[in-house]
């Protein structure tokens, strides 16, 4: 992936070492608890939704005054060229989906904020650390994303390389399309309404679509800029198979339970994903009515 020297997106906020700028240590004087960081970090490893779980722990969590040191963050040399690599592709999604917008859908496009942090952050939705991984939060339409992510993709997951991390971006980026479009709300209003089950097989379809948009977003950026080399697509699919339940669900625990999958097979995720890469056409990408998942 070609990304050096290219334009970074203006909606990224860098509050990483606000964690180390806080008074007390994460889990004492407020904030998420360290139990509770890798309880959320399970439930997501295990194919849940840890949303509902950080929303509790984060309204129980007592506010932590922030101590400004007044100097800036200065990660290491991977964690620099993670987040430059991040808002990079943050840029090239708001080239794309502020064009395929308006032209297919007769809308404007908003852009998502991008928040980088390390180790704790507060969203709308609740307090979350970084073993919980990238997500996107509706709440406040901000993508949350700790780069030490990319050493999980690498280490755990046997999925490195720079179009790999972009993936897992242009993934939450689709969320936000997601929300914008309405499809997120009408996810979460079902849930109360519908089995477990059936909840779950909504948010497959909800996460499939979410491949397929980062599929789409891969397709106009390798046909309109240099960014993306057709070597980068493979790494793309490594990462998709690498993150489906199955996957995980077999080297967290040794065995599947696929009436808990909330995020869809290793085949499912690359399938769309592929689809997405394909086709470049967001109207066929309705994961809700297909047959075929």
């Amino acid at each position: 992936m070609r990304w050096q020297g290219k334009e970074q997106s203006r909606n990224v906020e860098d509050r990483r070492g606000e964690s180390s700028r806080r008074g007390g240590s994460i889990g004492l004087g407020g904030g998420l608890g360290i139990g509770a960081i890798l309880i959320a970090g399970l439930i997501m490893l295990l194919g849940g939704d840890p949303t509902g779980f950080l929303q509790q722990a984060g309204s129980q969590a007592p506010t932590q005054t922030q101590q400004q040191s007044g100097e800036p963050y200065v990660g290491t040399e991977q964690e620099e060229a993670l987040a430059k690599i991040a808002g990079v592709v943050l840029k090239e999604t708001e080239d794309v989906w502020g064009e395929i917008f308006p032209k297919q859908l007769g809308k404007r496009y908003t852009p998502a904020k991008l928040v980088l942090f390390e180790q704790q952050i507060r969203s709308a939705c609740g307090v979350a650390g970084s073993q919980t991984g990238p997500f996107y939060c509706p709440g406040d339409s901000k993508i949350y994303l700790d780069v030490d992510f990319y050493d999980q993709l690498k280490n755990n997951f046997g999925a490195p390389g720079d179009f790999a991390f972009a993936y897992v971006v242009a993934h939450e980026v689709g969320h936000h399309v997601q929300n914008l479009l309405g499809y997120t709300n009408y996810v979460h209003q079902q849930k109360s309404r519908i089995s477990q089950r059936a909840y779950n097989d909504l948010s497959v379809r909800l996460e499939l679509q979410a491949d397929f948009l980062a599929g789409v977003w891969a397709h106009h950026t390798y046909q309109n800029t240099n960014l993306i080399e057709e070597d980068d697509f493979r790494e793309a699919m490594r990462a998709a198979e690498a993150i489906g339940d199955d996957n995980i669900q077999r080297k967290t625990t040794g065995y599947i339970r696929p009436e808990t999958f909330t995020h869809g097979t290793s085949e499912q995720r690359m399938r769309w994903f592929r689809h997405g890469l394909e086709t470049g056409d967001i109207s066929q990408g309705d994961t809700f009515n297909a047959r075929r998942l």
